[in-house]
Formats: C-alpha cells, structure tokens, sequence
C-alpha cells in the first residue's frame, strides 16, 4: 500500500477523483479465508496485517473498506459522522427503534433525551443505586466464599449489571423472577443470527417475555411506582411520552429494552474478561490493592486501569460498521459512495505501531505517563464521535463500583476457562466460567 506516514492526513482536499484507490487485497485471500470457515475477524487481522491501516476487500459487489489507523479513525466516525453513516442494527430486532439502532433525526431526538441522564447530575442520581447493586453482589460472593460453593463468574457479572441498569431505570431492586426473564437478552443479543427471519424465528419466544416484562415496567412507572431513591430512568421516558407523539408505548418499549441490553451486555462482558485475565496475572491484582488504602483516588486510579486494559483487549464494540454515502478521500485514498466501512478498534487496540507489547495484559499502561498512545483514535473501545456509546460513563463507574467491592475481599480461583472467543456483538469467551473463592 501507500506510505505509512500518509494514514490519515487531513490535508486532503475534498476531491476524491485526485486520490488514489484503497489498497485492496486479492481475490484469492478472500477465497482461502471462506474456504476455511474463518471467522470475520481473522480475514480482517490479515488484511490490516498486510495492507496496513485503511486496506479493502470484497465479500461481495461493492467494496468493503477496513478502518484501524486511530487518524483515519477519527475521520470516519468523529470528524465526518455525516459522509458515514450508520444502518441498521442486526439486533433491530431485538431493541427495535431505540437509540442503539435509530438513525436521522429520530437518533438525534433520542440521544438528546437520554444523554442527559447519563452526564453529570444525571450520572450522580445512579449512583447509590450503582453502590447498592454492588453490595448485593459482594454479600453474594461472601456466602460463596463461607460455603466453598462453586458458581459461574460471567453469570455473576450478568447478574450484577442487569441489576444496576434495573435499578437505574425503575429504582427498584432486581427480583429473582424478573431476573429470570430479563436473561432471555443475555442469551439471545450475542447470538442474534445476522439473517432476519433466522434471528425472528431464533428469538421468538425470548421476544414475548421480555416484551412482557416491558410492558409491566412501563405501566409501573406510569402508575408512580418510584422505587426507594425517586424515580428512574423509564419515568423519565414516559414523560417524554406524554410531551412528545413520537414517543408511542412502542418506542417507549424500544429504549427500555435498548438500556437493559445495551447498558448490561457489554459491562457483563468486560468484567468477565478481567476476571479471567487476573487469574492469569494474579500480580495485577495485588498491584491495584497497594496502589492506596481503600477508598483513595491512587486505588481508583488503579482499579480503573485494570478496567481500561482489559477494554483495550477486549472493547465493547469491538467493530463499527458504517456506509460512506458519499465519495470522500480518506487517509489520501479514494473511498466510493456506496462502500461499506469496518472501523474495528479491536485490531486498533493490538496494533504493534500503536502499543508495545499489544497481545500482553499490562494496566500500567494507563497510569503511566506516555504508557499508551495520545491519538484519541488510538484508544475507543466505547467508539468516538457523536455515536460514541451513550453509557460510557455508566459503564466505567459501574465496573469499577463493583471491583472496589470485590477485589479486596477474595478473588476467583477458576476450575476451567475458556478457550474459544465469540465475535459478534460483543467480543466474549465462549464456554463456563466455574470457579470457587479464596480470600
């Protein structure tokens, strides 16, 4: 491909019949990786690996253009959001119009809604609500810890996030049955087939139970029901409902829905990773634990750094398709209208010319000056620009809420991990996480 140094330059005027094609790779790769059964992800890491940071490829008639140098990054998805543009959502079918998969004007007017309540004072409302989700799953892992019962860690994660979310939007407390009913999006949102009638059939009678437990929610909040700190989220919803047509009891379903699966998945997912990967560097821990007593900014520093590195690994969005609506030049290559773009920070984040040593798990990276690379577009695992996630700061505080509860008291001594991963719409492992709890 072209010169390295040319990735992302933004002196390129707008003229795209000046600049030269994406470098493409051959027919041939494409035909190996198919007749292998590859999954997605290793045609892509061959591709970047030997085509560089804006390369393409076709599965298809029109070209797919792979997106992973961090400037290049920030011309898609924050710099020119408008010529890039996001489709439909494979889980619609799930979220329906909610904000995960609006688009136009209908996203705009849902994100300005929602984005309130996840900034500043919004933020602060859920916070003993976040504190409280936490406890819950601390007093849980004690009774493991006394009874030496052995119990899924990704289920735990599941459990707490589906809980702090619940609490946040209702204000009240996650039961034992509308957990049960909740888990049907845990277990059907990773493995939604990308085929739609596949994926309605797949998912049908998930579909009917969580609708189910929509609909109750929604005439509970409708009804005051507010939970012991005020109301949550989906009162605010419903007002919306009563001030605006647009929010019809369908779209009001859709949000709530969207909140509980986008807001627990990928929280679920991470804190799953970073268990998995403090069993494999159980210094780490200890590394968080002396970095200050309990409670200081040096241990919150630390404990989110474990965070951090563990989303480097393992971003939440761990790819971003968009669709160019129209010719552009990016990077000095000339992208076509009609072109589909893989943004993938997963390949982004494991980029050897971006972070020393990017296979190994290392958190100082985040709490040591110049331990990680400046470009924003280097970093994303929440994706940048306007579209970036909506609960970014919900997740983080959260995440780390829960291991300031946790990791202090014991840690897991896992039985069996996982050895196969899972890209789809999150990067998670696949098989039980069975462990016991030693202090």
């Amino acid at each position: 491909m072209g010169p390295e140094a040319g990735l992302g330059s933004e002196t390129h005027p707008h003229t795209p019949a000046a600049a030269g094609p994406v470098p493409e790779a051959e027919p041939e790769l494409v035909r190996r990786w198919r007749s292998r059964g590859g999954e997605l992800v290793e045609l892509l890491t061959e591709v970047r690996e030997r085509f560089g940071g804006v390369a393409a490829f076709r599965l298809g008639p029109a070209p797919t253009v792979l997106v992973t140098d961090p400037l290049a990054v920030q011309h898609v998805l924050a710099r020119h959001p408008d010529r890039y543009v996001k489709r439909s959502h494979r889980a619609r079918l799930l979220v329906g119009d909610g904000v995960l998969s609006a688009t136009g004007e209908a996203w705009k007017r849902q994100r300005r809604l929602l984005q309130s309540q996840f900034t500043g004072t919004g933020m602060r409302r859920h916070e003993q609500r976040i504190t409280e989700a936490a406890r819950t799953t601390a007093d849980r892992w004690a009774g493991y810890a006394r009874s030496g019962q052995s119990f899924d860690v990704g289920r735990e994660m599941r459990r707490f996030a589906l809980d702090a979310i619940w609490r946040s939007l209702t204000g009240h407390a996650l039961d034992d049955g509308t957990e049960r009913e909740l888990d049907a999006v845990a277990t059907a949102l990773p493995t939604l087939p990308s085929d739609t009638t596949e994926a309605r059939d797949a998912v049908a009678d998930e579909l009917a139970r969580i609708d189910a437990v929509a609909r109750q929610a929604v005439e509970a909040a409708r009804d005051g029901a507010a939970g012991p700190h005020d109301p949550g989220l989906l009162h605010v919803l419903t007002g919306a409902a009563a001030e605006h047509p647009q929010y019809t009891d369908r779209l009001v379903r859709a949000e709530l829905v969207t909140l509980l699966a986008a807001g627990h998945e990928t929280t679920a997912t991470t804190l799953t990773w970073l268990y998995l990967l403090l069993d494999r560097h159980p210094a780490a821990r200890e590394e968080a634990l002396a970095a200050g007593p309990d409670g200081s900014p040096r241990r919150r520093q630390a404990v989110q750094a474990l965070i951090h590195e563990t989303l480097r690994l393992y971003p939440s969005a761990w790819i971003l398709p968009r669709y160019a609506t129209e010719d552009d030049t990016l990077a000095g290559y000339g992208v076509q209208a009609g072109s589909d773009i893989l943004v993938c920070p997963y390949l982004t984040h494991r980029d050897p010319r971006l972070w020393a040593e990017p296979e190994r798990f290392d958190p100082r990276r985040f709490v040591t000056p110049d331990g990680r690379p400046a470009q924003p577009g280097a970093y994303f695992p929440f994706g940048l620009g306007p579209r970036a996630c909506l609960g970014l700061q919900f997740a983080l505080r959260e995440s780390t809420v829960l291991l300031e509860h946790l990791l202090p008291a014991c840690t897991p001594s896992f039985s069996s991990t996982p050895t196969k991963t899972a890209y789809g719409f999150t990067v998670r492992p696949v098989g039980p996480t069975t462990a016991t709890l030693a202090g």
